[in-house]
């Protein structure tokens, strides 16, 4: 309130501001009755339409429905003012405003300029210190305009009734409500001292636009907002100008709506005069303070136009004054003890959201709220750069004629307490306003993997990392359609860790449908993941067909840095009153949504991501700095999202690049990036701004703390049991990370010794009656195991690992076809004899039989399998092969007449005659070496 500093002054003409203190008690007095007795002349002229109605009659029927306000009410009313909220980055460091439709600043009596006091009362009311609440003679003399018509209009209002007008009537022109504002104003006289009113009237009086193109009121707001001054430092002429423009403020401000000075506010500076010359006359000011002010340069010392909070800051405004407005709303409708939920029509409910929205919006414009946040100024400010960067996203498309950058959103949250650090909206707030990081919703891709199947896989035991997950061909339950991978192929039997590491989907969303849905729905919604139909999750959202925002997805992975425990995000830390009294303050929501014991198993298959052959084993090489990193990443199905996020034990980043328009498919390859590769570059800049920043957020120091009951443990690779002989002897062991609540405690069974052979490239058990020449000892798979797989066992092998296809086959007997094979078709070349694959398809091996001549027997010298080479070279004699299947049915001989003896007498009488030559030819040589020996001597 004020000090009363002006109560007890007199003008320069010498005129008491100070009044008996019995009039404050009497409700009537015989000044009032006096005044009314003015004002019943006053309404005299008003009725003249009515021709002789009785003016007091008539006024008393004109306030017939204004209700008897009490001090309280009158207070509450007076002092409402409509003061613009504020807005703090983290460590309450001072952002700006939010938006408002009008700009004010409270402030005390004592810390307005005397010039500006003494500019208003010599403008607007001479009489403010003398009147009770109204000058009858000023109401007369408005009245008579009024009703004559004349073109000049000087206003019968006092400062009182300008401040009733201004807080507590409406702005409508009717007799009925200027008859309420006389009444009004004679009582808040009665209630009020003087400085309390001025007080009131220079905080809410309009004053037109500052240099932001905003509108402004109260003295404080005109001050710094047209001058870049406070109140309590205008001088004369600042004072005389800002005191003329209440009586019409937009046609004397010198500002636009957008913030520009006009080219002409003559009508503004004219007003100043008119200001000075009744600031002269009425004794405030003398000649030279007169021309002092008039020489004064106001456009000279305009204050320059200054970025709005909401030019610098958009996103940030817009989404804190989103989040805001919800806080306050839910406050309102608590207070009320509405619950919306509750409420089961539809159109009342809305229109009850609706209406305390738009209160909630209110109070935040009018209530001067400061608003605490969690954004560190210094890293938001970073990742806004880091985005302008435009090689780091690919080329503009078209669609129906309208053009669409690459966008991005991204939201880093610190994992143990859910504070929002920072996130980027978009690249460009003109272009696009929509907040790309906490109001779209967009599929979440293989991004949802780790936060659906793998997460409730691993708290109910189904999976654990070194579990198999057959990655084969695979149907959708719903529609009968193949599950496919990004890349149309299959890898085969591989453990979780790799199908994750990876990003397959066949192991996906096989092991969803293995889990329980019921299960899996509660993992998502204590997850945060909550924007859930009453049937989801569907097959595909094991895929990431579902939508989420990238805060809702960055907060559920923080959940696992946090070991398990759900934290929800946040951007507000609290709303106090201009006064520092309380409103809100953030309570901590957390459920545990896994276990400790879940969540580490998830980070530490996560760590994979990053590294070969991991989606995202790239990505460490564009960061900066080490750190203990977890992550995912993901693709839409159509191609129109691109995600990854990542987490250390500090914080969670996520990053989305995508088209506003879904239609729109991302880029594949950009000047030599895919588009999966823009986002982790994207990530790791962000990352590095961070770190930059403040290397302790991306410490290299900490890392993820195992949690007891986790425990290495060696398994069966093929079952994921516990190890038997058998797995151990053809090296099936594999040890892995597991939850020791579980560990397996059954030894393998799927694997027993057995005999097999092999039929072109596929192996089957033997029967009784295979001939054992043709067997191999090996290890068969029960085919119980195999139950999942529609068709025939044997193409199992298609999809083993190399290591396994040595070792294993299925258990499945050879093909027969109950038929004596056909003598197999033989060829012979110089003693070599070949033949061709026999076209039957359970023949098994081929015999070979020798004998010297047709009277002797066949012996049979050796065996070659199906799958061996078909060749077998002979020394002399007769040769003999027969085709044998896998029931030892043996086919007739193909014999064949070798005659390599002869040959072999040829070949020796050749080698024979060449070696007499050659010793002839030597004798010779040693002749003539000696006839030259002798010439030599001689």
């Amino acid at each position: 309130m004020s000090n009363k500093r002006y109560t007890n002054r007199q003008d320069a003409k010498g005129r008491s501001f100070n009044r008996q203190s019995w009039f404050k008690n009497l409700r009537i007095t015989s000044k009032v009755v006096w005044n009314l007795f003015l004002v019943f002349l006053a309404t005299i002229l008003i009725g003249t339409m009515f021709v002789g109605g009785a003016g007091a009659g008539y006024f008393a029927s004109l306030v017939n429905d204004e209700p008897i306000r009490s001090y309280d009410d009158m207070k509450k009313d007076i002092y409402d003012y409509e003061e613009i909220s504020e807005v703090y980055f983290a460590d309450d460091m001072y952002l700006g405003e939010l938006p408002s439709e009008l700009e004010r600043r409270e402030i005390p009596l004592e810390d307005i300029s005397d010039h500006l006091i003494e500019a208003v009362i010599a403008t607007e009311d001479e009489y403010f210190f003398n009147h009770d609440g109204i000058v009858p003679r000023s109401l007369m003399r408005a009245t008579y305009q009024e009703f004559s018509g004349a073109p000049v209009q000087t206003g019968g209002s006092t400062l009182t009734q300008q401040l009733i007008k201004n807080q507590i009537l409406s702005s409508e022109v009717s007799f009925e409500r200027k008859a309420s504002e006389i009444l009004l104003a004679m009582r808040l006289e009665n209630f009020f001292e003087k400085d309390e009113i001025l007080e009131a009237y220079l905080n809410v009086v309009p004053f037109g636009r500052n240099a932001s193109g905003r509108q402004i009121a109260g003295a404080q707001a005109a001050a710094q907002g047209i001058f870049g001054v406070d109140a309590s430092d205008l001088n004369l002429a600042q004072a005389a100008f800002l005191a003329g423009k209440p009586q019409s403020p937009f046609a004397y401000t010198p500002f636009t709506s957008v913030g520009e000075v006009k080219d002409n506010f003559d009508a503004g500076l004219n007003r100043m005069k008119t200001v000075l010359n009744r600031m002269k006359g009425a004794g405030f000011i003398d000649e030279e303070e007169y021309n002092e002010a008039m020489d004064y340069d106001i456009r000279e010392n305009l204050t320059e136009s200054t970025p709005s909070t909401y030019s610098k800051y958009p996103y940030l405004t817009q989404e804190v004054e989103r989040r805001a407005v919800r806080i306050v709303k839910e406050q309102l409708l608590e207070e009320d003890e509405i619950n919306l939920d509750e409420i089961d029509n539809i159109e009342q409910r809305q229109q009850l959201s609706a209406d305390y929205s738009q209160q909630a919006r209110r109070n935040l414009r009018r209530n001067g709220y400061r608003i605490h946040l969690t954004i560190d100024k210094e890293i938001y400010d970073a990742h806004q750069e880091v985005v302008q960067d435009d090689s780091l996203f690919a080329n503009n498309k078209s669609l129906d004629g309208e053009d669409y950058q690459e966008e991005v959103g991204s939201v880093m949250i610190e994992n143990g307490t859910g504070r929002i650090l920072s996130f980027v909206g978009g690249r460009d707030y003109e272009i696009q306003n929509y907040n790309h990081a906490t109001q779209m919703f967009r599929d979440n891709g293989s991004t949802m993997k780790p936060l659906l199947t793998y997460a409730v896989g691993l708290e109910t035991g189904h999976l654990q990392p070194g579990y198999i997950t057959p990655d084969i061909p695979y149907e959708y339950e719903t529609n009968g359609q193949q599950v496919r991978n990004f890349d149309r192929n299959h890898l085969g039997f591989i453990t979780a860790r790799e199908a994750l590491q990876r990003s397959r989907n066949v192991p996906a969303v096989r092991e969803f449908n293995e889990l329980d849905h019921d299960v899996l729905r509660e993992g998502l919604l204590n997850n945060g993941i909550t924007n859930l139909d009453d049937h989801q999750p569907y097959e595909a959202t094991a895929l990431g067909s579902h939508g989420t925002t990238v805060e809702m997805n960055t907060n559920a992975f923080s959940t696992f840095a946090n070991g398990g425990e759900h934290v929800e995000s946040y951007m507000i830390e609290s709303i106090d009153t201009p006064d520092g009294d309380s409103i809100y303050e953030r309570e901590s929501e957390t459920n545990e949504a896994f276990s400790e014991q879940t969540s580490y198993l998830l980070v530490d298959m996560m760590r994979d991501v990053l590294k070969s052959p991991g989606t995202a084993s790239g990505l460490p090489g564009m960061l900066n700095f080490q750190t203990d990193l977890a992550g995912k990443t993901g693709t839409s199905s159509d191609y129109a999202d691109s995600w990854f996020v990542g987490s250390n034990p500090n914080v969670t980043l996520g990053v989305w690049i995508g088209y506003d328009d879904s239609r729109l498919r991302l880029t594949s390859v950009h000047e030599g990036r895919s588009y999966g590769v823009r986002t982790q570059r994207i990530w790791a800049n962000l990352a590095n701004s961070v770190h930059d920043i403040d290397e302790n957020i991306f410490s290299a120091n900490e890392e993820f703390q195992m949690p007891n009951n986790i425990v290495r443990q060696s398994v069966c690779s093929i079952s994921g049991k516990l190890p038997s002989d058998i797995c151990e002897e053809i090296g099936l062991v594999e040890t892995d990370l597991f939850n020791a609540e579980h560990v397996p405690t059954e030894s393998d069974d799927s694997l027993t010794k057995a005999e097999y052979v092999q039929i072109g490239d596929d192996l089957y058990t033997a029967l009784e009656s295979t001939p054992e020449v043709f067997l191999r000892e090996g290890v068969a798979v029960d085919e119980e195991y195999f139950d999942f797989l529609d068709g025939d066992t044997a193409e199992l092998l298609n999809y083993f690992p190399d290591d396994w296809e040595e070792s294993l086959v299925p258990d499945e007997e050879a093909p027969d076809n109950g038929n004596t094979p056909e003598s197999p078709n033989v060829q012979e070349i110089d003693g070599q004899i070949t033949w061709e694959e026999h076209p039957e398809e359970d023949v098994v091996g081929y015999n070979i039989y020798e004998r010297s001549d047709e009277d002797d027997n066949w012996s049979e010298v050796t065996n070659i399998r199906a799958d061996e080479s078909l060749a077998y070279e002979a020394s002399n004699g007769m040769i003999a092969i027969t085709a044998v299947d896998v029931a030892g049915r043996e086919s007739d001989y193909t014999e064949v007449i070798l005659n390599v003896i002869d040959d072999e007498e040829d070949e020796q009488d050749r080698q024979d005659e060449e070696d007499g030559e050659k010793e002839e030819e030597k004798d010779e040589n040693e002749d003539s070496e000696d006839d030259d020996q002798d010439e030599s001597d001689e």
